[in-house]
């Protein structure tokens, strides 16, 4: 092993912490922890770039890591100037090397190329991995240094800032991409070190991110490494501040970001770890919502009216509509028609979460035929028409509707909030009622039934739609339909498929 100049790297920077020397591929890490593996080194490069070589001196407590760029290696060098990497709990220090390559002799170093080889592998069969298309498909040769994570019971929205504020209590928080797949929210996230991310997932696996909501799965991904394309509220690689918000993508909606700022601020992770709740009056009425905990006279946090626009004008005077959509999401309180807008409406919901919850799964989605855009308005209330004014029924009042899916405190339908998708959940369905009245009925509202399934007892059901805009359409049309027998049809979206 060519360890002479070894020597010149560590009288050069003895006492001196300081990142300098001119740049290099090679860089020379120092303060190991003793027992530090030759994966956890190479893992700190990874998100980089290519490690190509590596030489641990482990009766010094020290490391040269090679990359395959030098401007890998300044990428790296200038991140871990501004986030310190731990291995182990432990502050390590990096710099370049006097060394240009390294010269390693593979009898001596056989176990690190092994590592290295086997590292390498996982990282070629993952090399396509982009942001939208997630595949999980290599081993591991040791722990991964990221994370798959799934939310369950999401009935308040998770933002890619709450995760990264809530993991990177655990070490530093590289990457993250955040999907959906089988209509369930879920992020990757990777740590620079995988010690981090075992102590999170062994920290935060099974906790509630809020009050009675929100629950974290946390399993260690096959992957070593993320491929992040683009910086906006699906993704972010924070070692790489310059890269685009991408097309189509719009990074998050400043009134969305600085609502979600207020709510997340308070985040705490504390050290008894029972919720990760956030102690402001929105996460309390969330839970209080969710009939958990009791929490007399608290006022939501955030407003309650959502501003819907680009709406098809031909129905939108039909205002029952949008109250059978968002009740999806919450109760509708009322609902009113813009006087010399008709292709705009006001949602007030019943709170502060409902109406971030409705934002969050509909803006975007395609109702008869044209992408309706979802914010928060500036009002606060929806006003009701003065006494004997007539406003041509713009306005409906819907506070005391036996209709509202988020009354009664504790209520299942909590549990079973999901954002548009093809295939609806039927309940309440008489005994007399068979498969074929039901595909007829749904077939009726323009789309094509593609699937059905009865539950064990019949009076649920899956139907499958051949498109979300089918699905949101019938879900429109038939919720709260007259079965007979004083059964009303309750339709949801559901998160399984047929």
């Amino acid at each position: 092993i060519c360890l002479s100049a070894n020597g010149n790297d560590n009288k050069k920077f003895k006492g001196d912490d300081k990142m300098d020397g001119a740049p290099s591929r090679v860089l020379h890490i120092r303060k190991l922890p003793g027992e530090v593996t030759e994966t956890e080194v190479i893992a700190l490069g990874l998100p980089f770039g290519k490690v190509t070589n590596i030489l641990m001196l482990k009766g010094k407590n020290q490391a040269f890591l090679e990359l395959a760029t030098e401007e890998a290696a300044i990428t790296m060098v200038n991140y871990y100037s501004a986030v310190t990497p731990h291995l182990r709990n432990q502050p390590i220090y990096i710099q370049y090397s006097n060394h240009k390559e390294l010269k390693t002799d593979n009898t001596l170093n056989q176990r690190a190329q092994a590592v290295l080889q086997a590292v390498t592998a996982v990282q070629a069969t993952n090399a396509p991995i982009s942001g939208t298309t997630v595949s999980e498909s290599a081993v591991t040769p040791a722990q991964s240094p990221v994370l798959r994570i799934i939310i369950d019971n999401m009935y308040y929205p998770v933002t890619l800032d709450v995760l990264h504020q809530i993991f990177s209590k655990f070490g530093a928080v590289l990457k993250i991409i955040t999907f959906t797949k089988n209509n369930q929210f879920q992020a990757l996230l990777q740590y620079g070190d995988p010690v981090n991310a075992q102590q999170a997932k062994l920290a935060l696996d099974g906790q509630n991110i809020y009050n009675a909501c929100c629950t974290l799965r946390i399993d260690f991904s096959k992957l070593v490494n993320l491929n992040v394309k683009y910086n906006n509220d699906k993704s972010r690689d924070y070692t790489r501040p310059d890269l685009p918000s991408g097309d189509g993508q719009p990074a998050l909606d400043p009134a969305i970001a600085a609502a979600f700022a207020k709510e997340t601020s308070l985040l705490a992770v504390p050290g008894a770890l029972s919720p990760l709740a956030i102690p402001n009056a929105a996460a309390a009425a969330a839970a209080a919502a969710a009939g958990r905990v009791g929490m007399p006279g608290v006022s939501a946090g955030g407003n309650t009216v959502l501003l819907v626009s680009n709406l098809n004008e031909e129905v939108s005077e039909t205002i029952l509509l949008f109250s059978f959509l968002f009740s999806v999401y919450g109760d509708v309180q009322r609902v009113k028609i813009l006087y010399n807008k008709k292709d705009s409406a006001l949602i007030q919901m019943a709170d502060g979460n409902q109406s971030q919850l409705a934002m969050s799964h509909l803006n975007g989605q395609k109702m008869y035929g044209k992408i309706i855009r979802v914010t928060l308005s500036k009002h606060q209330t929806v006003q009701l028409p003065r006494e004997g004014l007539d406003d041509q029924g713009l306005t409906k009042d819907f506070g005391n509707s036996p209709l509202h899916r988020f009354k009664k405190p504790g209520s299942k339908n909590f549990q079973n909030i999901f954002p548009p998708s093809a295939t609806l959940h039927l309940s309440n369905i008489p005994p007399s009622v068979a498969e074929e009245d039901l595909r007829t009925l749904f077939a009726n509202t323009g789309g094509t039934v593609k699937a059905f399934k009865f539950f064990q007892d019949h009076k649920m059901a899956l139907l499958q739609m051949s498109t979300v805009e089918e699905a949101i359409q019938a879900l429109i049309d038939l919720h709260n339909y007259n079965l007979g027998e004083n059964h009303h049809l309750r339709v949801s979206f559901s998160k399984s498929t047929i």
